[in-house]
């Protein structure tokens, strides 16, 4: 009984052998077209990148402006302690000392807190941004025939990196040029 099944495992190896031999010659027949992606530089070059940025930066503005003023106003009440606390009473100058530290402290804190914000918006439109570009890749694949896509590789030939063919999917289309048959504009 024992001797059956060393010989089953022994036919099973061959077998499984036999079909990975199998296997390898036919994907020496049949070539498998491989790409390689640097996501990261699609990430950066990207111009749905620099659009999303200089939103972010339209959608924070006005709350970094605010965070400004806070600033502004917090050094011109430090200039007037340090040009006129030696002329003025006590409960002026401990008043004042007070104003400068609480605004201190809230200048602070709406810094974190726009900060964290900004972090949380811009990672949040980045992973969005990041699933587009991931379905594009995908996309150009499947027009382009590609069997396998790798996005990280230690070492890729120019040969099949497609990064640059990828990005070329991601620039705006331009728009149509207008045909003779439509009428000018008016001036």
């Amino acid at each position: 009984m024992t001797r059956m099944r060393s010989t089953n495992h022994v036919g099973c190896f061959a077998g499984l052998l036999a079909a990975l031999a199998l296997g390898a010659a036919e994907a020496q027949t049949n070539s498998v077209k491989i790409g390689v992606v640097n996501m990261t530089a699609l990430i950066e070059q990207a111009p749905q990148t620099q659009a999303l940025m200089a939103k972010l930066r339209d959608e924070f503005a006005p709350r970094e402006r605010d965070m400004n003023a806070l600033q502004q106003t917090l050094q011109t009440k430090t200039e007037t302690y340090q040009r006129d606390s030696s002329v003025m009473g006590p409960e002026e100058r401990a008043n004042l000392e007070r104003e400068i530290r609480d605004g201190q402290r809230d200048w602070e804190r709406t810094r974190d807190q726009l900060t964290e914000d900004f972090n949380v918006r811009r990672n949040e439109a980045l992973a969005e941004l990041q699933r587009t570009i991931v379905g594009r890749v995908q996309e150009y694949a499947r027009t382009a025939g590609f069997d396998l896509v790798l996005y990280e590789a230690v070492y890729a030939s120019d040969a099949i990196n497609i990064t640059a063919a990828v990005l070329a999917t991601l620039q705006p289309t331009p728009a149509p040029a207008q045909s003779s048959n439509s009428p000018p504009a008016n001036p």
